[in-house]
Formats: C-alpha cells, sequence, structure tokens
C-alpha cells in the first residue's frame, strides 16, 4: 500500500470516527492531525468528551458501529469501556479519545500535542 492511499484511508477513518461521535451528541469534538509530528505514534487523535460514564459509554458504542458500518473496520485495541472515565479506540492510524469533562481538562491532550494542526469539529443540529 503506498504512503498516500494510507494517508486518505486515515483522513476517511477519522471522518467516520467523528460521524459516530456526532450520531450521539459527543461534547467539543477535536481532530488533531499528527502526521506531520515527527515522533507521533498514528496519523490522527480524535477527542471529544460525553455527560456521564453512560454518555461516553455511548459514544464508544456510536464510534464502534459506525466504523464497522461505513467501513467494515474494528478497533484493534479497546481501554476504559468498563468504567467509562477515558475510554480509548486504537484503530491503528486514528485514535479516538472519549473523556469524561474533568479527565480531559486533566490531561489535556490538546495542548500536550499543539504542534497538530487542531480543527474544531461543529455540533450537529
Amino acid at each position: 500500500m503506498s504512503i498516500k492511499k494510507e494517508l486518505k484511508t486515515s483522513d476517511i477513518l477519522a471522518n467516520i470516527v467523528i460521524c459516530g461521535m456526532q450520531e450521539v451528541k459527543a461534547v467539543e469534538i477535536v481532530s488533531l492531525d499528527l502526521r506531520n509530528i515527527e515522533t507521533s505514534v498514528c496519523d490522527f487523535f480524535i477527542v471529544c468528551h460525553g455527560t456521564s460514564n453512560i454518555h461516553t459509554s455511548a459514544i464508544a458504542d456510536s464510534v464502534i458501529k459506525e466504523t464497522l458500518k461505513t467501513y467494515n473496520e474494528k478497533p484493534w485495541n479497546k481501554e476504559g469501556i468498563t468504567n467509562g472515565d477515558w475510554i480509548l479506540l486504537d484503530y491503528g492510524n486514528v485514535v479516538a479519545h472519549i473523556f469524561q469533562k474533568n479527565l480531559r481538562d486533566y490531561y489535556n491532550i490538546e495542548k500536550l500535542w499543539g504542534d497538530a494542526n487542531i480543527r474544531q469539529i461543529k455540533e450537529t443540529a
């Protein structure tokens, strides 16, 4: 697989993850494009938060269903599903971070990866 095709695949998958988050009203969705950062471990972090543990779990479920339905892709790894404070869905070149607000503020991934191309995703109606 060529590098250009792989990057396009990452773009598509990142957008599908965002759609899954939007489907259940994830809060403050942000896309961090890490492709120009030499030390990055993937192409994109997609970050959001939920209003409760039930909401974060619903967001994760929606992302998993959307990526499977639209792109036939399952996460390579899932972390934090049980407690719902910080759920991580690893799709290889795209990693979804679904936080509770207090943990998102504490870890502040957007600032930590401040060299990334950061894009705020508009709320859906």
